[in-house]
């Protein structure tokens, strides 16, 4: 059985890192390619994390892209606490002086998609961080999403509810013009992993703590990304997710990764028309699901709802038993 190509494009912090992960130990999974792009941290710090995850995992024969440092038409503003400095909760003191060595010369986004069109129909193609990089494909190569065989995007909210802006997540608020773009135009068969959906099917303190405590090298790694900002997590939990979904810990971009590697992990979606908001003060950036069909949309997207809870916490387990 052909195993399934996957091209993973993210901001790499920490949930990032544990979706990458996720796809490397999945045995069916070919990660053909890793697309960088800024969000977390700057583009220079993404490329850098994405480098040490495939050291550890020992899968350092899979090439990095770097693509875009800052959103299509604004000025950068990268969060100042979320992960650290760098995007991995600043534990990674000896950083690699030759690490722009191990970055491909190719740009990320023509990496895209040359790879795409090498395999037409074939690539499925996760993005977890801003869509920036995809954006910029479909402007070069309008034909692009017709090349891929499905998209996979953690991003976006579905009941108004934010997590950096009153009504937006953080993925779309970080370029909300980018996911504009890839909403309208991309006609792939497109699945959401809301902040809301990843939220409602969260995974509890003490599996997170079980599964750290695994004797393997992914598992003593992720234990040590997480042990500086394992306080500011527990605060922003209690300040944001407590609010709307109760205590628990929330793995963001593993539950797009998921439903790309199993299907069945996602047991209930609505398909609908969507439109993200690129006005305002208070909506900009937010996701709108165009239930009524208002909006005549002929390209719809399925958007994740209820999940296998038990099939997700199997994968993600998985992802730190790595030798």
């Amino acid at each position: 059985m052909a195993k399934k190509l996957v091209i993973i494009d993210t901001d790499c912090g920490i949930d990032d890192a544990q979706a990458i992960m996720m796809a490397l130990a999945a045995p069916d999974v070919e990660v053909l390619g890793i697309t960088c792009c800024f969000g977390n941290t700057s583009l220079e710090n993404v490329c850098q994390n994405v480098l040490r995850v495939l050291a550890v995992c020992k899968r350092e024969e899979i090439p990095v892209f770097q693509g875009l440092g800052g959103p299509l038409v604004r000025a950068t503003e990268l969060p100042k606490d979320h992960f650290g400095s760098d995007g991995l909760g600043d534990i990674l003191e000896d950083r690699d002086p030759d690490w722009r060595e191990k970055i491909q010369k190719e740009h990320a986004v023509n990496a895209m998609i040359r790879l795409a069109l090498e395999n037409p129909n074939q690539v499925s193609l996760v993005a977890i961080g801003p869509l920036t990089n995809l954006a910029l494909a479909v402007r070069l190569d309008p034909g692009f999403p017709d090349s891929l065989k499905d998209l996979f995007i953690m991003g976006g909210n579905m009941e108004g509810k934010g997590n950096v802006t009153l009504c937006g997540e953080f993925n779309f608020v970080t370029d909300p013009e980018s996911a504009h773009i890839v909403l309208e135009e991309f006609r792939c068969p497109t699945h959401i992993a809301t902040w809301e959906y990843c939220c409602r099917n969260k995974l509890t303190w003490e599996f997170f703590r079980e599964v750290l405590n695994q004797d393997a090298p992914a598992a003593r790694f992720m234990k040590l990304l997480t042990s500086k900002c394992w306080a500011y997590s527990q605060a922003a939990m209690k300040s944001k997710r407590d609010v709307h979904f109760g205590p628990g810990f929330v793995s963001y971009d593993s539950y797009a990764m998921a439903a790309c590697i199993d299907g069945t992990v996602v047991t209930k979606s609505i398909e609908c028309g969507i439109h993200v908001e690129l006005q305002g003060s208070v909506c900009r950036g937010m996701m709108a699901l165009d239930l009524t069909d208002q909006l005549k949309k002929s390209h719809r997207v399925v958007v994740m709802t209820e999940c296998d809870l038990e099939k997700f916490r199997k994968l993600l387990a998985n992802s730190l038993q790595q030798p």
